[in-house]
């Protein structure tokens, strides 16, 4: 067993030169299912062989780690090692075929951050400055907060995509479909000032709504950097990044109206259990809403009590 994991290092080494830190992580994933299949051995009296895995003891393998508290992204990668290592054995001939082949890991928790408050995003977006950097980026946060974009769309973005007249932004989503979203009157006047000094920026060939010092198309690291920038600068708390704005902007929208299915559209879901995940809403709110609406939810008053 431990002569075949050492062939395959060998390639992975010799072949595929991986850097010592990524066969390191092979290395001790490898030797972790190894381990794992040792123990079984102790108990049974037929002797594993790598053959001889199969899906059964694979998915048995990712459920003891999943109970030892390992995360769903670290049995992933587990899972992505021993992949590798058979799709090997199979080239080389020494298995029939591939165990994980199918098998996921288990759907860890969702980690979605913290929206921002209306206080906050207003101190965000409370820039004085004339700078043309400062304009320029100012139009970028109203626009992600106004519409709710995600950061590829605010990068595709063009001049002619916005309309000011109709106070709306076509924006093309994930599997190219295209949606049309209002903007708001405080991200339509950012976006009028930055078109006002645009050209004193951008080439003359560039078509981007967005650009850079240099004339070109921002990239999404530079718009990550710029919001990192100012989110230190208005002197928030916690790193601000285009999707903590989109964030913000659905939780304002959805603790304000209600209205999921007006969210799902808005973000461009596809599939509502999406925005419902994402547009979590604290559950203060929740229950304050629910005691105020809810009929059954009024406390008695006056002299009067429950009957047994």
């Amino acid at each position: 067993m431990q002569s075949w994991l050492e062939s395959y290092y060998q390639y992975l080494c010799s072949e595929k030169r991986l850097s010592p830190h990524t066969l390191k992580n092979y290395r001790r994933d490898l030797e972790v299912f190894l381990g794992f299949i040792e123990s079984i051995d102790s108990n049974t009296q037929e002797k594993i062989t790598w053959p001889k895995v199969d899906s059964h003891l694979v998915r048995s393998f990712i459920a003891s780690q999943h109970r030892s508290g390992l995360s769903s992204s670290s049995i992933q990668r587990r899972l992505s090692a021993i992949r590798s290592f058979y799709n090997y054995l199979l080239r080389e001939g020494k298995v029939a075929n591939n165990p994980v082949q199918g098998i996921r890991a288990p759907k860890g928790s969702q980690k979605l951050p913290k929206p921002l408050d209306v206080d906050q995003v207003s101190r965000l977006l409370d820039i004085n400055s004339q700078e043309p950097l400062a304009i320029r980026d100012r139009a970028m946060m109203e626009l992600l907060y106004s519409s709710g974009l995600r950061l590829a769309e605010l990068v595709s973005l063009n001049i002619n995509d916005i309309d000011m007249k109709d106070a709306t932004v076509r924006v093309t989503g994930k599997g190219a479909r295209t949606r049309v979203v209002p903007v708001g009157r405080l991200a339509r006047k950012a976006i009028n000032s930055w078109q006002k000094i645009r050209g004193q920026l951008a080439a003359m060939d560039e078509h981007a709504l967005f650009v850079s010092k240099q004339g070109k198309r921002l990239s999404p690291r530079s718009i990550q950097q710029r919001l990192r920038h100012w989110g230190q600068k208005q002197a928030l708390d916690g790193r601000v990044h285009p999707h903590k704005l989109r964030h913000s902007f659905a939780s304002h929208i959805l603790e304000s109206s209600g209205d999921l299915r007006a969210v799902q559209e808005l973000l461009g879901h596809a599939d509502i259990s999406t925005t419902q995940i994402y547009t979590h809403l604290d559950f203060q709110h929740l229950a304050k809403v629910y005691d105020q609406a809810h009929p059954r939810a009024h406390k008695k008053t006056g002299n009067s009590s429950e009957k047994n």
